[in-house]
């Protein structure tokens, strides 16, 4: 069974994709770039500004799937410049303390929509 998960407390999907699809008792949460969901617009700021903005978007989408930070397994995180490594890393652990951080990949791209300097996806467990 494959369900579509959607919430208003995260940016909509901006092309023909879902924020999350739940099945076999998964949650693949689409790549999150940092939009504000009150005004639909990449929030201004460093790194650490828009590493935030993303994980807030990742963490609202996996409550509204019935999950939680703490139940993540997988991330991706893509990078336009690698040199903003540590500030992104700094501010995306803050979301997993307390809690097994999950696998993770990193890599550098040439370049993110709507000019983001990070988009990151997620897999959690939802039941």
């Amino acid at each position: 069974m494959r369900e579509r998960i959607r919430t208003d407390k995260a940016p909509a999907a901006i092309g023909p994709y879902s924020q999350a699809i739940a099945a076999s008792g998964l949650v693949f949460v689409a790549g999150q770039i940092p939009i504000d969901p009150a005004t639909g617009a990449l929030v201004e700021g460093g790194i650490e500004t828009q590493t935030d903005r993303v994980m807030r978007n990742i963490k609202a989408i996996l409550e509204a799937a019935g999950s939680s930070m703490d139940r993540v397994v997988k991330t991706t995180v893509y990078l336009a410049d690698l040199s903003e490594f540590e500030g992104m890393n700094k501010t995306y652990g803050g979301f997993f303390e307390g809690a097994e951080p999950p696998a993770r990949a990193t890599v550098q791209v040439s370049r993110l929509p709507k000019g983001a300097s990070v988009e990151i996806d997620a897999v959690a467990i939802r039941d």
